[in-house]
């Protein structure tokens, strides 16, 4: 049984994009950087935290019912994922008002940021992680078009304060890697992560 340890609609419907069966149990931990924290294993560390929480919740359940168990062995995976915006090595999480979302979006303004998204697969056998990262070039903005985009509250849960899925796309001209993850989960890793585990 493959479960999403995510709320994020976005990752929902891309994993039914790519023709997965699965079920939803967000994980509720603590998302702040480490001091020094780079962002690759900012990410991927989150995903990892993520999946094994997720994964020691389900089991608990699971080794009391009995259930989901084939020869004696758990037949649970957790797919557990975490994206950021980078700028200079900065990481630029989930603004955290409208003036903070202004802020990101006058940075990345005329500029190419990466957008890293960790990945982590919890199963009986361990945990397995991985990242992907896309450069993301957008056009210089003015202060009005920035204020209005935050008017319409579209960037106050993405990191880096924009949906390229949403109306932030008609200022990106330009990515180099993969578009699904920038928008949240990288399907083709995820999907051969998955793959390698027979889900």
């Amino acid at each position: 049984m493959l479960v999403l340890a995510s709320a994020s609609p976005r990752r929902r419907e891309l994993l039914t994009q790519a023709g997965f069966s699965f079920q939803v149990h967000p994980a509720h931990i603590p998302e702040d950087p480490l001091e020094g924290e780079d962002p690759f294993t900012y990410v991927t560390r989150l995903a990892r935290e993520k999946a094994q929480t997720v994964f020691r919740e389900l089991a608990a359940v699971e080794s009391t019912s009995g259930e989901g168990r084939l020869d004696g062995k758990s037949s649970l995976a957790v797919l557990g994922a975490d994206t950021t915006v980078t700028l200079d090595n900065h990481i630029l999480g989930k603004p955290e008002d409208a003036a903070d979302a202004a802020r990101m979006l006058r940075l990345l303004s005329g500029r190419t940021h990466r957008v890293i998204t960790g990945v982590a697969l919890a199963t009986a056998e361990g945990i397995e992680t991985a990242a992907e990262a896309t450069a993301v070039r957008f056009l210089a903005l003015s202060d009005e078009e920035i204020a209005a985009y935050v008017e319409t509250g579209e960037p106050m849960d993405k990191a880096g304060a924009y949906a390229i899925q949403g109306r932030a796309a008609r200022w990106i001209p330009r990515i180099e890697g993969c578009y699904f993850n920038v928008v949240g989960l990288p399907l083709a890793l995820v999907s051969r992560l998955l793959e390698s585990h027979n889900l």
